[in-house]
């Protein structure tokens, strides 16, 4: 309180500052305005608020005590007090009259009639208290109906389901006038709790009494009368935590008893009847008030659709497969999915929605349950290519209606049929590499060839829809990014085609070698035949995209697979042809000694346009960056790399032994010359310095390896040749070093 005082009067004192600071402001102004009144300034009227004065109550200015609770601690103990412990008490109560009835089962206390009247009348008590408090007590109340409905459903599952007391028909009647009164309880207090004791917690009633009845035809129609309830709630109330529960606990339970007890034998039509039953409640559940009130469906909502959906989909798709059906039965239950997903969707149509994306995803649904019928029904390479074709045909459906859900979905589809390629590549090609010849098919001439070309082609009529027609609203390109989307499908049909033929390559050349006798030579023949294609392809589809897409992102991925390309073929491809240099000498009356050394030249002859086409990048205007000094040093290294593999061949070929020695060190000065020339040439800084590493490289390779094994001519020789070379270098430097310092 004296905190409290001290703060008013500071505050006080800071108002009366502030009004004398405002009276001297106007007193400044009117004195200014008497001196200079010709440039008398506009004034400025300050109205000031009367500060208010912060009153406090008497008493405390006394120190008298004021008894009013704070707001926390008051609602606290009302939650407590009347909400908490009533709720705490009643399933207590309801946990110990399950455990005396237990109790008294085992140890024969009371016969099975009067425990049965005993538990009614718990019930029955519970109940009419419960109704005689609502008056001045509803929250109270509401809690005792609840638990006497528990109680109530309790008793009779027992006395049916463990004494026999009761017929079936007696005790579903009984059971469903129990449902139809809670839900009625329910709404009139309009208390969630009534409902979730009430109905949910009555889950709990045959594993308390009995986990081990042996009869799931009664459990589960016992649950389906609650669900029942469940749905009737949910037509009028929105009541989240009920169908969450209940959701979570029936298909928990039934999955329980599929996974440990069922039998085909005893169980089946018991299993497929509850679990379509089951399915199309929370189908309902889920759907009823929404549709009613025309209300949107949030994540949660939404979430629970697809659980329920594919749940129901997966144990059915279990339990049908546990019989021996047959692949056709298998496709007409996945096509009965789709059909009950097509008809909530005209559903949706006729009530008018309000939620417009839950349409497009039931509807999806359908979709998905048609495309899962393909691979259900059928195998092979035609799974691939319907699935293709399906998301192809809803691309064009979302992109010309501009309908970007169908867009989505044919991105999940073509992923699928991507997949379900590769697996056609495994099996159709996989046996050529595990060497079993009697399994090889006919290069080109086959079925997985043609499930590729046919895949190929709904990939080809995307990416020209993609290109045709671009999207109409604006908000569809928030939530796709169109760059990436036509550069994914760019990319993937430019692999799908290349994998394609290479794999038919591939195959074919294994089978025409396999019955040599130099099996470990003639495989790089199969290798060097890959490679060439592979630079071949490249530069086909750098053409293309130099002259008619002129995409740089695609230049970038073309850049780069020139790079990769070259390095495969300076590493494997030129030691390939290395190995096979002497075939025509092994082989002398075959046709290696012509095609073998022309099939050399055909290699290096695709290496040029691969170069040409790359410096031709690095000048083309539509790429974010040109990579120009980078392609510059690939240029010169493949160049040289090359040349020493041409030097290696050709001296190998005359029966030199000096080649790696004499040989090489005079190329790689030689080129380090030229690469000074055209350094100096050109302006370019790093070719010089390039220059000087290979030079010195040279040097150091001259020194340390190749003075040791050559003789005395061959020193002398390359000493010279060397000299004369850096000579000349100098010179150069030394002749044109006024263009070298003014660049």
């Amino acid at each position: 309180m004296e905190l409290l005082l001290s703060k008013q009067h500071e505050l006080n004192q800071e108002v009366r500052n502030l009004q004398s600071q405002v009276e001297h402001f106007k007193t400044s102004a009117e004195v200014q305005s008497t001196v200079t009144e010709e440039s008398k300034p506009p004034q400025i009227e300050v109205k000031q608020k009367a500060p208010e004065i912060i009153s406090v109550e008497p008493h405390l200015l006394v120190g008298q005590p004021y008894n009013n609770p704070s707001p926390s601690r008051l609602n606290l103990e009302k939650i407590i007090g009347e909400n908490l412990i009533n709720k705490v008490g009643i399933v207590i109560t309801i946990i110990g009259v399950a455990i005396g009835v237990k109790y008294s089962i085992e140890h024969q206390l009371l016969s099975p009639l009067t425990r049965i009247i005993a538990g009614y009348f718990a019930g029955v008590l519970l109940l009419g208290t419960g109704i005689k408090l609502k008056k001045n007590y509803e929250n109270y109340s509401g809690v005792l109906v609840s638990g006497a409905m528990t109680i109530m459903y309790f008793i009779t599952y027992a006395a049916y389901s463990f004494y026999d007391l009761l017929p079936q028909s007696v005790s579903f009647v009984m059971m469903l006038v129990f449902t139809v009164f809670t839900v009625l309880a329910a709404f009139a207090y309009n208390r969630q709790i009534i409902a979730h004791i009430g109905l949910v917690g009555a889950y709990a009633v045959p594993f308390l009494l009995s986990p081990e009845s042996g009869k799931p035809e009664i459990l589960f129609g016992y649950m389906t009368i609650i669900n029942f309830g469940i749905l009737a709630i949910a037509y009028k109330r929105y009541w989240k935590p009920l169908y969450y529960f209940s959701f979570a606990l029936t298909w928990i339970i039934f999955s329980f008893w599929y996974v440990n007890d069922y039998e085909v034998k005893l169980h089946l039509h018991i299993a497929l009847i509850f679990l379509s039953a089951f399915f199309t409640l929370f189908y309902l559940i889920f759907f009823v008030y929404k549709l009613r009130q025309k209300e949107e469906f949030l994540f949660p909502d939404i979430t629970l659709l697809l659980v329920n959906s594919f749940i129901f989909f997966g144990i059915g798709m279990a339990i049908l497969k546990s019989c021996n059906t047959s692949p056709k039965l298998l496709g007409v239950f996945t096509m009965a999915n789709a059909a009950v997903h097509f008809l909530v969707s005209m559903l949706m149509l006729r009530f008018k929605s309000a939620d417009r994306n839950l349409f497009y995803m039931v509807f999806g649904l359908m979709l998905v349950y048609i495309t899962l019928t393909i691979p259900v029904t059928l195998d092979g390479s035609w799974v691939t290519v319907l699935w293709a074709g399906e998301g192809a045909l809803l691309f064009r459906i979302g992109r010309t209606k501009d309908k970007i859900i169908y867009e989505k979905i044919s991105f999940a589809l073509m992923a699928l049929a991507l997949i379900s390629l590769i697996q056609d590549w495994h099996l159709a090609y996989g046996n050529f590499m595990i060497e079993r010849p009697e399994e090889w098919i006919k290069p080109f001439f086959n079925i997985s060839f043609l499930g590729s070309v046919l895949f190929i082609a709904a990939f080809i009529f995307v990416f020209y829809t993609d290109h045709g027609y671009k999207r109409i609203s604006g908000t569809t390109l928030k939530t796709l990014n169109t760059g990436i989307i036509s550069f994914s499908l760019l990319m993937t049909l430019i692999l799908v085609v290349y994998f394609t033929f290479r794999l038919e390559i591939s195959n074919y050349c294994h089978q025409q070698h396999t019955d040599k006798v130099h099996l470990y030579r003639l495989t790089y023949i199969q290798s060097i035949w890959i490679i060439n294609f592979s630079m071949l392809y490249i530069l086909l589809v750098a053409l293309l995209n130099l002259f008619k897409l002129k995409s740089s992102w695609l230049g970038l991925a073309n850049m780069g697979f020139i790079i990769v390309v070259l390095a495969i073929f300076l590493s494997q491809g030129l030691f390939a042809l290395s190995e096979i240099r002497d075939l025509p000498r092994l082989f002398p009356d075959s046709h290696y000694r012509t095609w073998i050394p022309i099939i050399r030249y055909i290699s290096l002859a695709m290496v040029i346009p691969l170069l040409l086409i790359g410096k031709r990048y690095t000048r083309q205007d539509f790429m974010l960056y040109k990579f120009e000094k980078e392609f510059d040093f690939v240029l010169y290294v493949v160049v040289l790399w090359i040349a020493s593999s041409e030097l290696l061949n050709w001296m190998d070929l005359a029966g030199s032994k000096q080649s790696y020695k004499l040989g090489l060190s005079i190329l790689w000065g030689l080129y380090s010359l030229f690469m000074i020339i055209m350094g100096i040439w050109k302006g370019k800084k790093y070719l010089r310095l390039g220059a000087f590493v290979l030079l010195g490289s040279t040097l150091l390779k001259l020194f340390f390896y190749d003075i040791s094994y050559l003789n005395l001519i061959s020193r002398a020789i390359l000493l010279i040749a060397l000299g004369v070379l850096s000579l000349i270098i100098s010179f150069l430097y030394n002749k044109y070093k006024h263009i070298i310092t003014d660049n």
